[in-house]
């Protein structure tokens, strides 16, 4: 069962290398939350319930509902529809976007011959997050898209210490969970003033800026 999800986890940054719509975005943000959230639920069983419980609302809570909620508001308050035209085409970004995929279960299938801790397919898909949210972020021109992007990546980086779960203290979550709320209210104020003052959302107003 943790399989499916685990790629299913990996085929929502497939959606989002395809679609153009930002909204899509903050519905593959709330997907991937609730995903993580049944991922902590079925494989997690060797640390303290504490632990397990803070994991729950992060994923739950947090990831699948509060942060794409305030996310999802400020893009409907800025009338922010669509992505415009990025760097790279759909279509390349979907090539792109396997040649990752690839990549990650080279990694998974490299990390299974290690003999270690580290759970394979976790760890190959979690790179594939990772890597693949840094390409959009390259390639994307929407400054709320950026922001979604680095939420997909902090996921991918949640993954990645999902997979060596028995050495994930209570303090790095609580460091990761408020650097997150920090992160997206930040972004969130930042790109409302970049709205606000240029009447423009995409990074190309940035070149404006000055002191």
């Amino acid at each position: 069962m943790s399989d499916i999800l685990i790629i299913l986890l990996g085929t929502t940054m497939l959606y989002v290398s395809a679609v153009s719509r930002i909204e899509a975005y903050v519905k593959a943000l709330a997907a991937q939350g609730l995903i993580l959230f049944f991922l902590v639920v079925i494989d997690i069983r060797q640390i303290s319930w504490l632990n397990i419980t803070f994991l729950i609302f992060e994923t739950l809570v947090v990831k699948a509902a509060v942060i794409p909620y305030f996310l999802l508001t400020v893009i409907r308050k800025n009338e922010t529809v669509r992505e415009v035209e990025p760097y790279i085409s759909q279509f390349y970004s979907l090539l792109a976007a396997s040649g990752i995929f690839i990549f990650g279960f080279v990694a998974a299938f490299w990390s299974s011959r290690t003999g270690g801790t580290v759970k394979p397919l976790y760890f190959g898909v979690s790179i594939v997050m990772i890597i693949l949210s840094l390409f959009l972020i390259v390639n994307r021109k929407r400054i709320i898209t950026h922001i979604l992007c680095y939420m997909m990546l902090e996921n991918g980086i949640f993954l990645l210490s999902l997979s060596v779960a028995n050495e994930l203290p209570m303090l790095v979550n609580i460091g990761v969970l408020l650097d997150l709320f920090v992160a997206v209210f930040l972004f969130a104020i930042f790109f409302n003033k970049i709205h606000e003052i240029y009447d423009g959302s995409h990074v190309d107003v940035l070149t404006e800026l000055k002191d």
